[in-house]
């Protein structure tokens, strides 16, 4: 694990705690934040090493077929079970059962994972006998538990039970010292996967970087990086290939010629009007500037554009979605998608909310 901050070096001595005892730990934490890799890692550091590690995403199970999925069933229980199934529990037997997304288990679930959980046991659906486990519970939520709890919906035993060893996954923004190693090694990894022959990052972009909020954190930096080294044609990534987040920082973007390093963040701020200093920060990804590299305001034509554009990937091509959050009709919508050049759905579908993608 990447960790040079003191909030994940907590972290990490924790980990490394829990992992000597086979107590239930819930991770907390916002979306992005490596809950997952922080249950990998105190897996790596017990005496269950090497043994199976299950991840379950309770907020991705069908309803109907949950029970299934962490019990298992036997051949014949119910329509369509045409084999004995073993569950979730069952693959982990020996090794660690991650259960993310835990607060978005539903109330009768619960009440079958706290007699699993109490007795070391599961009810296969359709078997005559419970089945003794043997499995390391980790638990992750990016919700309030507690709250949850108090509003009754989730069960306050199965809270307490899976609370025994909490440990908190700060987000990227508070803990910056971190997003150099984080960006570098993210870098090092998609060069390599890419075959691109980028190295490093220039003063200008790591300044931007550690500027920006990061609300999406690590799942975020990672997935820029990746964007970032896919547009660089040089051996250092600068500000340019990073052009969402110079947007969301209202830092305006100047084409980079072929070996110059460019201005720096300072500088096209300056020349934006708001010289002395980089853009404040702010808590979101979806920040467009007002103002173009010369310090004039940008036609309404673009700024529109951009809106939609981000809509569209702020509710993931949910044509419906994105007209009811801009204000507009969708034959409106769709009239702009076409002057804007994106790919329309099939006709067929119209009334759906069909995923669209941006016209190569």
């Amino acid at each position: 694990m990447i960790a040079k901050s003191a909030a994940m070096r907590q972290v990490i001595k924790l980990g490394t705690r829990a992992a000597q005892s086979s107590i239930p730990i819930l991770i907390e934490g916002e979306s992005g934040v490596g809950k997952e890799l922080v249950a990998r890692a105190i897996q790596g550091a017990s005496d269950r090493a090497g043994k199976p590690f299950v991840t379950v995403n309770c907020g991705a199970i069908p309803e109907n077929l949950i029970e299934s999925i962490l019990f298992g069933h036997e051949r014949g229980s119910f329509t369509g079970a045409t084999d004995k199934h073993l569950g979730k529990f069952q693959e982990a037997d020996g090794g660690t059962l991650f259960l993310d997304e835990i607060g978005e288990l539903k109330l009768d679930m619960q009440v079958k994972l706290l007699r699993a959980l109490q007795e070391g046991e599961i009810d296969p659906v359709g078997a005559k006998r419970p089945v003794k486990v043997d499995v390391r519970i980790i638990s992750a939520t990016n919700r309030d538990l507690n709250e949850l709890t108090r509003d009754g919906r989730f069960r306050e035993d199965l809270y307490y039970r899976l609370n025994v060893f909490p440990v908190f996954v700060p987000p990227l923004r508070e803990r910056r010292e971190d997003v150099p190693a984080l960006a570098q090694y993210f870098l090092t990894r998609f060069a390599a996967e890419e075959n691109k022959p980028v190295a490093g990052f220039t003063a200008d972009a790591l300044a931007l970087l550690d500027a920006y909020s990061w609300p999406g954190n690590v799942r975020q930096l990672e997935n820029t990086i990746f964007r970032a080294v896919v547009l660089c044609d040089g051996e250092a990534l600068d500000v340019s290939d990073f052009p969402q987040i110079a947007g969301a920082m209202n830092v305006p973007l100047r084409e980079r010629k072929p070996g110059a390093v460019g201005e720096s963040p300072m500088e096209m701020a300056a020349l934006a009007g708001t010289a002395g200093a980089l853009p404040p920060r702010v808590n979101t990804a979806f920040g467009i500037p007002a103002t173009d590299a010369a310090g004039h305001m940008r036609k309404l034509e673009e700024i529109e554009g951009e809106l939609i554009r981000m809509a569209i990937e702020r509710y993931r091509g949910r044509m419906a979605e994105v007209a009811r959050r801009l204000g507009i009709g969708r034959s409106t919508l769709y009239r702009k998608l076409k002057d804007l050049g994106l790919e329309q759905p099939p006709e067929t579908a119209a009334d759906d909310d069909t995923p669209i993608r941006a016209a190569s």
